[in-house]
C-alpha cells in the first residue's frame, strides 16, 4: 500500500512540474511591436549616411543630417551608488550612448522638446519633473529590455534611468529615423523611445571592447600600464578603423571609447561602416596608460 501510495505521489509531482514548465504565452503575446513604418525605403535608392551626392529625400530611411554615427562607451572603476545595488558588470565596458553627429563632427542636442524626458538637462533645457523614463519600459512589457539596461548601461552617482533618459533626449530626438512622424498613423505614446534603446543595445553588441582588447593581452591592471598604440593597434585590428580613445588624469588613465560609422540604412537596422575617429584622442601618446582594475565591490557577475 506504501509504495502504490509513493507512486501516485510521485506521479502527481511529476504533472505538477510540467505544468509549471509551461511557457506562458499570454504575458509574451502582450508585448507591442516598436518597429517604425520604413516601408517606403524599399522603393528609395540607399546609400550609406553622409556619402549621398543628392539630399536625402525621406529623412526616415536615413539618419540625417546626424550620419557620423557614434557608439560610446564607458570604462568606469565605481558607481557611487554601490550600496544600493547598483554596480558594474563584470568582464564588460559599458554603455555610454548612440550619438548623430553631422558629417562635418558638429552635432546638435535636444532636437525635440516635447521628447525631454532628461531629469537635469543641459543649460537652458527645461527640466523634466514626470515619470523616470524606465516607466516607460514597463509600460511596453519590456522586463528583458530593463533587465540588460540595468546591467550594462550605468550611471555614476545617479540613478540609471536618469542616463538613459539623458541620451535619449539629446541625442534621439536629434536622429531623424528616430522621429516620431516615422512611426506613421499608429505610432504608440513612447514607442520611438523603446525603439532607439533596443538600437543602442544592438549597436553596443558589435563593439565587445573588452573583450577585444583581452585578446590582444589587455586586461584591467593595478600593476601593468599599456601605450596608446597598443590599445589603438588591438581595437582596430578588430573593427579596421581607429577609435576614438579618452583618458581622463592628463591623458593617462583609460575611460572612454567611441566607434564612429556610416550606416546603410537606419540605425535601427541598418549595416554600420566603421570609420576612423574624426576627434583626436584625449590619452597620451607617449605616457604609459592605466586601464585601472575595478574593486570587488564595485562590480558582479553578469550573463554576456
Amino acid at each position: 500500500m506504501q509504495s502504490t501510495r509513493t507512486s501516485a505521489l510521485s506521479l502527481l509531482a511529476l504533472l505538477a512540474s510540467a505544468v509549471i514548465a509551461v511557457p506562458d504565452t499570454r504575458s509574451l503575446s502582450s508585448v507591442p511591436n516598436t518597429f517604425p513604418d520604413f516601408s517606403a525605403c524599399s522603393s528609395q535608392p540607399s546609400v550609406y549616411s553622409c556619402e549621398n551626392t543628392t539630399q536625402i529625400a525621406n529623412t526616415c530611411c536615413s539618419p540625417t543630417p546626424g550620419g557620423l554615427v557614434l557608439q560610446t562607451q564607458f570604462w568606469s572603476t565605481y558607481t557611487g551608488l554601490e550600496k544600493r545595488g547598483q554596480k558594474l558588470p563584470k568582464g564588460s565596458w559599458t554603455i555610454h550612448g548612440l550619438w548623430p553627429d553631422n558629417c562635418d563632427g558638429s552635432f546638435e542636442q535636444y532636437c525635440d522638446l516635447s521628447r525631454q524626458y532628461d531629469p537635469a538637462p543641459s543649460k537652458g533645457v527645461p527640466p523634466y519633473t514626470g515619470p523616470g523614463i524606465d516607466t516607460f519600459i514597463r509600460e511596453f512589457g519590456r522586463h528583458d529590455m530593463l533587465e540588460y539596461m540595468e546591467k550594462y548601461w550605468i550611471n555614476q552617482g545617479a540613478p540609471n534611468k536618469d542616463f538613459w533618459a539623458h541620451e535619449f533626449s539629446k541625442h534621439a530626438t536629434c536622429t531623424s529615423t528616430f522621429d516620431i512622424a516615422c512611426y506613421g498613423p499608429s505610432y504608440k505614446k513612447h514607442e520611438d523611445v523603446i525603439n532607439f534603446f533596443d538600437a543602442v543595445i544592438r549597436a553596443f553588441h558589435q563593439y565587445p571592447t573588452f573583450d577585444m582588447l583581452a585578446s590582444a593581452g589587455i586586461t584591467p591592471s593595478n600593476k601593468t600600464t599599456y601605450s596608446l598604440g597598443k590599445i589603438q593597434n588591438a581595437l582596430k585590428s578588430q573593427t579596421a578603423a581607429l577609435p576614438y580613445l579618452g583618458c581622463s588624469h592628463n591623458g593617462t588613465v583609460l575611460s572612454e571609447v567611441w566607434y564612429f560609422s556610416h550606416v546603410y540604412g537606419t540605425e535601427q537596422y541598418g549595416t554600420y561602416k566603421t570609420l576612423d575617429s574624426t576627434t583626436p584622442s584625449s590619452c597620451s601618446a607617449t605616457a604609459p596608460i592605466w586601464y585601472y582594475e575595478r574593486t570587488k565591490s564595485s562590480e558582479h557577475e553578469v550573463r554576456k
